[in-house]
């Protein structure tokens, strides 16, 4: 059975940096696309960004850009999450995700796994 564990969630003011973690396990790891997404109170839950299997392709939302940095380390079966420069937009529950294939997609409906998300708060 896959399992996906986000940490890394807490509560940090605007301007700061915060790093999330998703660990896996039940499957082979490498092998997967993984994604981050984000839901914020009372919107639907949208795309943050994406990895490949190896890495070597990233997506990112318009909107985080520039300021996130996704990463995997496929030894440890993790995929981290960097966000810089924080806006109180980024508060809401994030969700990582794997996707069966080796590339990552923007649609939600695109992966099939999910872990039980982490909260973030950004305060002004």
């Amino acid at each position: 059975q896959v399992q996906l564990v986000e940490s890394g969630g807490g509560l940090v003011q605007a301007g700061a940096s915060l790093r999330l973690s998703c660990a896996t396990s039940g499957r082979s790891f490498s092998i997967y696309a993984m994604g981050w997404f984000r839901q914020a109170p009372g919107k639907e839950r949208e795309f943050v960004a994406g990895i490949s299997r190896n890495g070597g392709t990233t997506l990112y939302a318009d909107s985080v850009k520039d300021r996130f940095t996704i990463s995997r380390d496929n030894a440890k079966n993790t995929v981290s999450l960097l966000k810089n420069s924080l806006k109180t937009g980024g508060t809401g529950g994030y969700y990582c995700a794997i996707r069966n294939n080796i590339i990552p997609r923007i649609r939600e409906d695109s992966y099939d796994h999910w872990g039980q998300g982490t909260q973030v708060t950004v305060s002004s």
